[in-house]
């Protein structure tokens, strides 16, 4: 495969993963944590979707995740061919029609694959197998799907129902017949006997002309806000964000309703090599490791007398044991627990949607507040002071900001800090410390080639995270 016609990866990763919460928050989604072992769903589908046949990915995402994309491609060695910043979710529709507009310009006839970037394929080759598969029946002009063997009768999938039976063996792509919504369990019970039917996996390949045109027949009412977005779009940094006002204009809409169901070439490639979009802690201890009484466990966890149970600890300083459980599921977090029945998985979406009606600031928001200089925690907070843990990456460096309404303490426990506080700019050390008035110009940076870590102690009237104003910042936020 030359390079001319590699395969360009379109990583969709804007989702909020609901139905993993607590560990799952809208502020940071499942995609970006460590699930399932050292990388991150987001690193894993990424170099999933590298090698030889394949191009720079593209990534779409929102403001809030950009930079942790970044430092999360950097990682792993992987350098996109761009990053689109979507101004608001609009579903999949306009995120993989923005991404075709943005490919056109340099190549219509280029083949794109569309991944969401919170799955997991245990079995790269046999993935990489069934993409060559669906290659000839893309640059014929099809809209290749790529559906999941099922081996239960899962009612959180849609389905696709094929023409003809499933053949172990098969090596091309067979025609679609319709796509099925997440059906009952009766019904689920039905299509997995039945033969014929497939998990809806979301993954697409075709060419970029292809699905321009399917949009221009099926919904063109997408394709004047999206192209707007990319044109009036602005250069920040290393992304492009679209432009807000046009892409407030597109349809909130999937792309199986914008176009795949009115299509008319459209094949599909089965894949029955292991998958899962991990879409809820069931999920999850079926595809962790699990002792003889399929227990599973992840952290500071112990299991006494237990079956069929997910244990998991994200604290290292959080022990969470189980005596005598059975078919449950129950994640501690520093702020916040799950305990669920493992068949009630599906409905911790709904216990996060009561949270945010009563206003819990667990529902979206995650302990650990990521930011593009590195990250920081709130390790006491009360109604006029503030504790923090902060930690700066090498080379990172905070805004140059002050506060209206409170004043800060910082102590150096870990590494080196550059402080600037007015016009005074100094080295403190570990064990050192330093005060920061209310109302003063500042700034926070590390110069050294490790972490630096300080304790920050707030005290004043109000003490949110809106109470600042940047007067230069290097990662050009507002």
């Amino acid at each position: 495969m030359t390079v001319e016609n590699k395969i360009i990866p379109i990583l969709l990763c804007g989702g909020s993963g609901t139905r993993l919460w607590p560990l799952s928050r809208k502020s940071y989604p499942k995609q970006f944590a460590r699930l399932m072992g050292r990388e991150t769903m987001f690193q894993s589908s990424a170099q999933r979707l590298s090698g030889e046949q394949f191009g720079k990915p593209v990534i779409l995402t929102s403001s809030d995740f950009r930079f942790i994309v970044t430092e999360q491609l950097s990682e792993i060695g992987i350098d996109p061919s761009a990053i689109l910043i979507e101004p608001e979710s609009r579903n999949t529709a306009p995120a993989i029609l923005a991404a075709a507009l943005w490919l056109q310009k340099d190549d219509p006839e280029a083949l794109m694959l569309i991944a969401p970037s919170d799955h997991i394929v245990p079995d790269v080759a046999a993935f990489h197998k069934a993409i060559s598969v669906g290659i000839e029946a893309a640059n014929a002009g099809h809209l290749v799907t790529f559906g999941i063997t099922p081996t239960y009768p899962e009612t959180g999938y849609g389905y696709l129902e094929l023409s003809e039976k499933i053949d172990s063996e098969y090596s091309r792509t067979i025609p679609l017949s319709r796509f099925i919504e997440k059906p009952d369990r009766q019904s689920a019970d039905k299509m997995l006997a039945s033969g014929n039917f497939l998990w809806n996996a979301g993954i697409f390949l075709f060419k970029v002309k292809t699905i321009i045109e399917a949009f221009r027949t099926s919904c063109p009412q997408l394709l004047t806000p999206v192209e707007q977005s990319i044109q009036n779009g602005k250069p920040d940094l290393g992304f492009l964000r679209l432009d807000p006002a046009a892409w407030a204009e597109a349809e909130d809409i999937s792309i199986d309703y914008a176009v795949m169901e009115k299509a008319d070439k459209l094949s599909v490639v089965p894949f029955s090599s292991g998958w899962s979009d991990l879409g809820g802690w069931d999920a999850v201890w079926r595809e962790s490791e699990q002792d003889e009484n399929r227990v599973a466990l992840s952290g500071n966890t112990t299991a006494i007398d237990c079956k069929d149970t997910l244990l998991r600890s994200e604290n290292e300083g959080l022990t969470l044991v189980g005596i005598g459980l059975e078919n449950l599921i129950a994640v501690a977090m520093p702020d916040a627990v799950l305990i669920a029945n493992k068949d009630k998985a599906q409905d911790v979406k709904t216990a996060v949607k009561t949270l945010k009606q009563n206003t819990i600031r667990q529902a979206e928001t995650f302990p650990v507040d990521h930011r593009p200089w590195g990250w920081f925690e709130t390790l006491v907070l009360a109604d006029r002071f503030q504790v923090k843990r902060i930690v700066v990456k090498p080379g990172g460096s905070l805004s140059l900001q002050s506060h209206f309404h409170r004043s800060e303490h910082w102590i150096v426990v870990e590494g080196t800090a550059k402080v600037t506080i007015g016009q005074n700019e100094q080295l403190v050390s570990e064990n050192q410390s330093v005060y920061i008035p209310l109302g003063e110009i500042h700034r926070l940076e590390n110069p050294g080639k490790i972490p630096m870590v300080l304790i920050e102690i707030q005290t004043g009237t109000y003490l949110g995270e809106d109470d600042i104003t940047r007067y230069k910042d290097v990662y050009e936020r507002k």
